[in-house]
């Protein structure tokens, strides 16, 4: 009744015969006055017969010092006075149960707040170290980079991982510009791909352009619109409608029509992302086509399988050296390289890892080049090794195409840090420059003899 309003004083509250309020309409008026409990009871006594009898005093429990948090503490509460009591060794045993669980659930309790405590420790720590670390990078590294970024020191910060607040400026200065691209030739070819995706989206009778058919021109966009919406799809900023989304179409378009010779690939988008992350739009492109245009990705993304096939054998190779072990059981079950390596070289374990610890190989990446893609590669082998020697070829490929999310970067980095880039005193360039030099050999060796 007193939902909306208060109650006028010309209202007699003793008149009965007045309708009731419910929320949308009237309801029919009360014929009979609220009953007390009591006379409730009494009625429902008549009516049945039964007399109502409270518990004893023994029933009830005595001196709680506080509610007990589940049923498994009604193993203290008396039986009721229809059913034999306890005796004192069930009661007693009972008290013991109780107590073993109550002490189980604060030792449990007491150890979470540790291991929280313990996170937050670190993370302050890492935060502190975050901090430190940019104001030697941005006072004493950047401003004088040519110089120092050589040094002992300055490697040994860059291994801890980049603060993010540089991380884009030392990626943009450590992949360089070779190719001499101008964020006014990024703003001409993204212009060149708007024309394109308008003209395409209005009719497809053109024959060729610039040595590539329309069709396989119209399949390379749309697989770029397809990819961008699989994108670190949990983040959800470069799907339709984020806000990360035209800025990643922009930046991929502009590459097809840069480098029509090499088109989009998959897999792109997932580099392009993660520098559109850390850099300016223009700054992002250029960084994109200088990553792309080193001799590995080069050689991914042009689908050159002789070069692949080079990597591949070089990254056998310190396999066995590391991983003798693991690397006999891949081979009784002949699994290759090519099933795991293509996706964690094609993204540069941006889509296979957390992004955060993608970032961190990254750093690395721009520090030490094409190497330390297939020297994580062995440090993942190396961090699951015991896991991958009890699995067969299908678990094995099945794992190693999607790795755990609960990879650690202090675990990792140490397993990376474990693997020795040097067979027979032969570091990974040597190594991969004699395999080139014995594919050329062998490719004069089995060509026909000229005729004279």
């Amino acid at each position: 009744r007193n939902f909306f309003t208060k109650r006028t004083k010309e209202l007699k509250p003793a008149v009965q015969s007045a309708p009731g309020w419910k929320l949308f309409g009237k309801v029919p008026p009360r014929e009979n006055l609220p009953k007390d409990s009591k006379i409730i009871q009494q009625e429902y006594e008549a009516r049945t017969g039964r007399m109502y009898k409270p518990p004893p005093p023994s029933a009830r429990r005595k001196n709680i010092e506080f509610e007990p948090l589940s049923t498994t503490a009604l193993i203290l509460e008396d039986r009721p006075a229809n059913l034999p009591a306890k005796s004192v060794e069930e009661a007693l045993r009972h008290r013991q149960e109780y107590d073993e669980m109550v002490a189980e659930a604060k030792k449990r309790e007491i150890k979470e707040a540790h291991k929280r405590k313990k996170i937050m420790r670190e993370r302050f720590k890492q935060e502190e170290n975050i901090a430190s670390a940019m104001v030697i990078w941005v006072n004493e590294i950047l401003p004088n980079w040519e110089g120092m970024r050589a040094t002992r020191r300055v490697r040994e910060l860059w291994w801890q991982g980049l603060p993010p607040s540089v991380r884009g400026k030392v990626w943009s200065l450590a992949v360089g510009n070779e190719l001499n691209i101008t964020p006014e030739l990024y703003e001409i070819f993204l212009s060149r791909a708007k024309e394109r995706w308008k003209s395409f989206s209005e009719t497809s009778t053109e024959n060729d352009i610039e040595g590539a058919s329309v069709a396989d021109r119209e399949a390379s966009l749309e697989l770029i619109k397809l990819d961008i919406s699989r994108t670190f799809p949990s983040l959800y900023i470069f799907q339709k409608g984020g806000p990360y989304h035209d800025l990643l179409h922009s930046v991929l378009g502009a590459y097809t029509c840069y480098r029509p010779d090499v088109g989009y690939v998959q897999g792109m988008s997932f580099i392009a992302a993660v520098l559109i992350l850390n850099l300016e739009e223009a700054d992002a492109f250029i960084a994109f086509a200088n990553l792309l245009n080193k001799p590995c990705q080069l050689a991914f993304f042009r689908v050159d399988h002789s070069m692949m096939l080079k990597y591949f054998a070089a990254f056998e190779v310190f396999f066995e050296e590391n991983l003798p072990k693991l690397f006999l059981h891949f081979k009784s079950y002949s699994l290759t390289p090519d099933i795991y390596l293509i996706d964690w070289i094609f993204t540069l374990y941006s889509k296979s890892l957390p992004l955060d610890l993608a970032c961190r190989v990254w750093d690395v990446f721009c520090r030490d080049g094409e190497e330390f893609l297939f020297r994580t590669g062995l440090g993942i082998l190396r961090l699951y090794e015991d896991i991958l020697l009890q699995m067969d070829f299908i678990h094995i490929a099945q794992f190693l195409t999607k790795l755990p999310e609960d990879i650690t970067s202090e675990k990792l980095f140490s397993c990376i840090a474990a693997i020795q880039m040097q067979n027979s005193n032969k570091k990974w360039a040597q190594v991969f420059a004699s395999l080139m030099k014995d594919n050329k050999e062998g490719d004069k060796n089995h060509s026909p003899a000229p005729k004279s």
